[in-house]
């Protein structure tokens, strides 16, 4: 068995054994197979997809590669949230806090941004000497005392999955069901949690832009965690637009703390209050979702979800002076702002280029390599529906690099008509084991 048959296999098309996939699973992460043909596969795999059989496989693979945590020691329900991605997306940030302070366990393994997507795991970074990398016992730990903690894959939690998805991100590979099936499942089964809330975006700014596709994505990570018996369940949300007002990682954790303490911000609270409130069903808190949303609004307005944000950064090394007055953080060299040319109504925002050209300014990676600008980013001022004058901001850029084509770029993102078109719906379906709710 070697790299260069089974990556031909795949790339006719060719259904790979379980010994096959885990003999290359291992032998990279045992450095005895090159990037470049690990490269190959993903591309192979991208092209020709996988089997249910595959893509179980793989997520073994994965699994088999480090450590399992074990949490049978927390008799509390331990359940855990995964978005697919999007521009703005800060929800996990605000719904941990808001979950453990209802009294449900959330043991939270997170990534960091993919192509045109931020992650979870570079946000919290932002805030000075947090610290992600724990080991499983200070995971464990920090758990135990306070019911949550977010960390990345350390090298013992599936080792595999944190080589590749590197390797993904820069080889735009980022968008294969079975590869994100794998990824997401390993982690969450590893990260030893009961249940699963599944946030699978569609639209201009998520990974995959059409709605079925979502649905396709959802019936496949179910199906994976039905076999490994965890109870998934994943909601259909729209990504046509930036989640919230503000896009970068520094900035995002602004606007969570201050939704935390009490700013309304309404497409980032509903979506966040609809998944919270899953999250808070499948442990067996409430008896309806509309009782759990009062109860994580109620957590919030009683201070408990903020203080329980600030124990998180407390317990994982984070600078707690700079959350006290957030305008003490580093600013950038250079602000763009951006007009609108024109009157009218804002009818739509491209989001997956916003995410470019965030990036670009510094919020996100374009090699393996490069180095985030935690204080890089875009603020909005209108949202799609919202009415706009001629010179009127739109956007503020915040960055580091001095590039003139920034504000022209993000103007072209916008798309401004004479009549206020209707809004499409934030909360689309609800996919389980036994079909799909569309609302």
């Amino acid at each position: 068995m070697n790299a260069v048959e089974i990556i031909r296999k795949k790339r006719n098309n060719f259904e790979l054994t379980a010994e096959e996939i885990n003999f290359i699973i291992r032998e990279y992460c045992n450095n005895k197979i090159a990037d470049y043909q690990i490269s190959a596969l993903l591309m192979a795999i991208y092209f020709n997809g996988m089997t249910e059989d595959e893509t179980f496989n793989l997520t073994s693979a994965y699994i088999n590669s480090g450590q399992k945590i074990d949490l049978s020691f927390i008799k509390n329900p331990k359940v855990d949230k995964h978005s697919t991605g999007g521009v703005g997306d800060k929800i996990s940030l605000l719904l941990a806090p808001i979950v453990a302070a209802c009294g449900v366990t959330v043991p939270m393994i997170s990534g960091r941004g993919l192509g045109h997507t931020g992650g979870t795991l570079d946000k919290l970074e932002s805030i000075p000497n947090f610290k992600t990398n724990l080991s499983i016992e200070e995971f464990k730990k920090i758990i135990s005392e306070i019911n949550v903690s977010m960390i990345g894959q350390t090298s013992e939690i599936v080792p595999a999955d944190k080589k590749i998805y590197a390797l993904r991100d820069v080889t735009s590979t980022v968008d294969s069901i079975p590869l994100i099936s794998a990824s997401i499942m390993s982690k969450k089964v590893a990260s030893g949690i009961d249940s699963l809330v599944l946030d699978i975006k569609y639209g201009s700014g998520a990974i995959f832009q059409d709605y079925h596709k979502s649905i396709e994505l959802a019936k496949a990570l179910i199906n994976i965690g039905n076999k490994f018996n965890k109870n998934v369940i994943a909601i259909i949300t729209s990504m046509d637009e930036p989640l919230g007002k503000m896009v970068g990682n520094w900035l995002e954790v602004v606007e969570t703390v201050l939704c935390l303490r009490g700013k309304i911000v309404p497409d980032l609270l509903d979506v966040t209050f609809r998944l919270s409130a899953e999250m808070l069903s499948l442990a067996g808190k409430i008896n309806s979702i509309e009782e759990g949303i009062n109860l994580c609004k109620q957590k919030i307005e009683d201070g408990s979800a903020y203080r329980k944000f600030l124990e998180i950064v407390k317990l994982q090394n984070g600078d707690l002076q700079i959350l006290d007055d957030l305008s003490n953080y580093p600013k950038s060299k250079y602000t763009f702002s951006v007009t609108a040319k024109t009157s009218g109504f804002i009818n739509s925002i491209n989001t997956r280029e916003v995410g470019l050209i965030a990036n670009s300014a510094g919020a996100g990676r374009l090699t393996m390599n490069d180095k985030i600008d935690p204080k890089a980013g875009i603020v909005f001022s209108k949202k799609i529906g919202d009415e706009v004058k001629s010179g009127e901001f739109l956007a503020t850029i915040y960055t580091d690099i001095n590039d003139q084509h920034f504000e022209e770029n993000l103007r072209n993102c916008f798309t401004i008509g004479s009549e206020k078109i209707k809004l499409k719906p934030l909360i689309r379906a609800k996919v389980t084991k036994n079909g799909v709710e569309e609302y």
